[in-house]
């Protein structure tokens, strides 16, 4: 299923509780209200503090420190999109081929009211690989970061009690803090995760065989995806050959030289 796809699902799967209480127009300035600003290489604000599952204040530059991390937007509360956003991160992050000590991911509550017991309950449950913290905050912390991030959402009183509509997305961010990659959707195929932690990384992280692949793959914003790029492939390949090609002309000349070597040494024993 394509990026594109899995994200109007999502919105969908938020808007059906209210789509028979407003008209089409309604229901399009409500989409308008929770698309994801994607601001790559925007700084994200690390002095805010947010408290973790434990009940622990931690800021968030605490969870910076060298890796790679990836910030989940949900509500622990959520009856729809939430879970399958965190369970199908958490899927594809066990078969990943990367250790959970190369990478941090917060899933940060944007409804305040959150408690961390709550927050608690739902990792718990989730029961994830690596190292996840499952964070709430304040109003004015939660608006901060998601403003940052680009990240749009709407609170909605329904049946009683308050929902939110947003949008499915997960972002990549580098060590010190600055977005790198945006994943709008509930499938995260492991190829594209891999090559974003890796990217966001600056290299720091993968094997010399991922660093190769990195030459090889580009992000396609249209396609929300890793592709391959074909014209890198083309210059390494051009470059393998040539040096294919040095390498066997220097084995050559190597084996003439010692030939002629050969050749005059015994010359000189049979005179």
């Amino acid at each position: 299923m394509s990026p594109l796809l899995v994200s109007v699902v999502g919105l969908t799967l938020m808007i059906v509780p209210y789509s028979f209480a407003h008209d089409a127009d309604s229901r399009k300035a409500l989409l308008e209200t929770v698309v994801i600003e994607e601001r790559l290489d925007h700084q994200l604000p690390l002095d805010l503090a947010f408290t973790d599952e434990s009940g622990t204040r931690v800021p968030l530059r605490h969870y910076f420190d060298g890796r790679p991390v990836l910030l989940a937007f949900v509500y622990f509360d959520c009856p729809q999109l939430c879970p399958l956003v965190l369970e199908g991160l958490a899927r594809s992050l066990r078969v990943l081929r990367l250790a959970g000590a190369d990478y941090r991911v917060l899933a940060v509550s944007i409804d305040p009211a959150e408690k961390p017991a709550l927050a608690g309950q739902k990792k718990a449950a989730l029961r994830p690989t690596g190292e996840w913290h499952f964070l709430t905050g304040t109003a004015e912390a939660i608006a901060a970061l998601t403003d940052a991030a680009g990240f749009r959402y709407r609170a909605r009183a329904v049946d009683g009690k308050t929902e939110f509509m947003h949008a499915a997305n997960t972002t990549v961010i580098t060590p010190s803090g600055r977005i790198s990659r945006y994943f709008s959707s509930i499938d995260f195929p492991p190829k594209d995760l891999r090559l974003a932690l890796i990217e966001a990384s600056g290299n720091r992280i993968g094997s010399p065989l991922d660093r190769l692949l990195m030459l090889c793959y580009r992000y396609d914003p249209a396609q929300g995806r890793y592709t391959l790029a074909i014209l890198s492939v083309l210059r390494l390949a051009a470059v393998a050959t040539v040096a294919g090609i040095a390498i066997i002309i220097g084995i050559l000349l190597l084996r003439e030289r010692q030939r002629r070597a050969h050749s005059a040494s015994r010359s000189e024993s049979s005179v």
